[in-house]
């Protein structure tokens, strides 16, 4: 399965009612990426790490701070510092960051209709 079916299939589990997805699940989803990393799982790295900021737990930072900055440079540019620097604050909003809020419901928008690309 590419890694943008793998994002399609998660969204498709999880969907975006953040207090019922197992944060659990998704720190071991992004573990066990991490570990076994595979090219071009960008979005999909991407995508787990933005379920664990919309639920907001201030002890997944480390997680999603490895994730962006241990992996690639591709990575790390898919992961956006907002979340990290979002939940460090409490979800305030500052000069360079929005608020929580308006960072969930932008990736809700992003993918809710998300679609895998068709491989050749």
């Amino acid at each position: 399965m590419t890694n943008e079916k793998r994002a399609e299939e998660l969204i498709k589990k999880y969907g975006f009612d953040f207090k019922f997805i197992s944060k659990n699940e998704i720190r071991k989803l992004l573990e066990e990426e991490i570990e076994n990393f595979q090219p071009d799982s960008s979005e999909y790295i991407r995508l787990l790490c933005g379920y664990l900021f919309c639920i907001g737990d201030i002890t997944d930072v480390p997680l999603i701070e490895k994730a962006k900055y241990s992996i690639n440079m591709d990575v790390e540019c898919m992961i956006d510092g907002e979340w990290v620097d979002s939940l460090k604050n409490g979800g305030m909003e500052t000069e360079f960051v929005n608020s929580r809020k308006k960072i969930i419901k932008n990736f809700i928008v992003y993918y809710k209709n998300f679609e895998a690309k068709d491989e050749w």
